[in-house]
């Protein structure tokens, strides 16, 4: 039964074949098609815009240095109080902070996981160079 579908199909297909005609492009239309593809700016590629502008970078260094002066130079008496006021005993006496305080790592451990953190960040910035070369091309 497969095979009497597959050969009416066969015949439909040629008898279609048959009937239509080749189109042909016009006279000058790979002319037509380059002239397009010369009128097209390369200023409409998209150009890479920072997510922050140079101006927020300035006005957060503006306000950090502003913050850190502020601490410097109010008065010494409201620095000690402020300084005895805090209670740091959440931050290092918690259920996660004690869980993991018993952890023993040997120093191969962390030889390792330190150079690992060294290569990543040499190899990050080069690969990014390498990529940003060949895209460039």
């Amino acid at each position: 039964m497969k095979n009497n579908i597959d050969t009416h199909l066969d015949r439909l297909t040629n008898k279609v074949m048959k009937e239509v005609s080749l189109e042909s492009p016009s006279f000058n239309f790979t002319d037509n098609i380059m002239s397009q593809v010369k009128m097209i700016e390369s200023s409409n590629v998209t150009v890479y815009k920072p997510l922050i502008s140079k101006s927020v970078w300035i006005l957060i260094a503006i306000g950090f240095i502003a913050l850190i002066s502020y601490l410097f130079l109010m008065n010494s008496s409201m620095q000690s109080e402020a300084l005895f006021n805090l209670n740091f005993d959440a931050l290092f006496n918690n259920k996660f902070t004690t869980a993991f305080s018993n952890i023993k790592l040997s120093e191969t451990l962390m030889y390792a996981v330190i150079s690992l953190g060294i290569m990543l960040f040499i190899q990050i910035p080069l690969l990014k160079n390498y990529f940003n070369s060949r895209l460039a091309i």
